[in-house]
């Protein structure tokens, strides 16, 4: 991984990506039209200074948050691929109603599976061996905010923003235990409804988050490999694979709910105020 821009600029932008997240409902500038050479090289630079600047603060990383899984977004907000960041002990919540939306700027919801890492995977696992890296699997929420105005951004603007993760709502978590076979299918071909007050949102299936939420593992383990800044994979880990439906704008007031076909998982369920 090389960057093009140089190592005091990367810092300052951390600085600022960090104050943003940390400060609620923050606001800047877009990065890359203030620093055209920004990459996404430049960018996970940025993330692994912000992630120390986080740790300086008393925050403590927990997992990972895997955005832009779903192909469907990549034309409404021009990116290509998907991305990642942090999930941090002060932005992981249990799924619990109601949830105060005060502190994030422009807050999307979207549903998604989590997995709790048992043991760190390896390169070039298939579906069946990473599973059995998995402890548990769980249905919730990632709340995803922008820090710049309208969600306008480059995909290395995204990443630089801890790849706009807000926080993260997990609901009951199911042991993989015996019944492998059974989540292995499952996590291939389950769908889900969204629904906000009562009313249908859209509808996915596993299969609009890559080529199920198992591959988004493989997907960030192949990133990482190639970034000397930030570590891998390790157990323990909380991983967030990505929404499976579009990501929807969402206000004080309103109560989200899912429906899930296929998955032995509980709907989820949330209320913002």
């Amino acid at each position: 991984m090389s960057t093009t821009i140089d190592a005091a600029t990367l810092r300052q932008i951390a600085n600022e990506a960090c104050a943003a997240f940390c400060s609620g409902a923050g606001r800047v500038p877009s990065f890359s039209a203030r620093y055209p050479p920004l990459s996404l090289d430049d960018a996970y630079r940025v993330t692994a200074l912000a992630n120390d600047l986080r740790i300086a603060q008393g925050h403590k990383p927990v997992g990972r948050k895997i955005g832009f899984t779903n192909s469907r977004l990549w034309e409404e907000y021009g990116v290509h691929a998907p991305i990642w960041g942090y999930v941090y002990d002060r932005t992981l919540h249990d799924l619990a109603a109601p949830f105060s939306l005060a502190p994030f700027a422009e807050p999307k919801i979207e549903p998604e599976i989590m997995l709790g890492l048992a043991e760190a995977p390896s390169p070039g696992m298939d579906d069946a061996a990473l599973l059995s890296c998995i402890a548990w699997v769980a249905h919730g929420f990632e709340i995803v905010q922008s820090i710049y105005p309208s969600w306008k951004f480059t995909p290395a603007d995204s990443v630089a923003a801890n790849a706009l993760h807000g926080a993260l709502l997990i609901g009951p978590r199911h042991e993989i235990g015996t019944k492998k076979d059974e989540w292995l299918r499952a996590l291939t071909n389950f769908e889900i409804e969204l629904f906000c007050d009562g009313r249908p949102m859209d509808k996915g299936h596993a299969l609009n988050v890559l080529e199920g939420p198992l591959s988004t593992i493989r997907y960030v383990m192949d990133l990482l490999a190639r970034d000397p800044f930030n570590p891998p994979l390790a157990a323990g880990e909380i991983i967030s694979t990505g929404t499976l439906t579009r990501a929807l704008p969402v206000k004080a007031g309103e109560s989200w709910t899912t429906r899930l076909k296929g998955i032995a998982l509980k709907d989820a369920g949330i209320r913002f105020c």
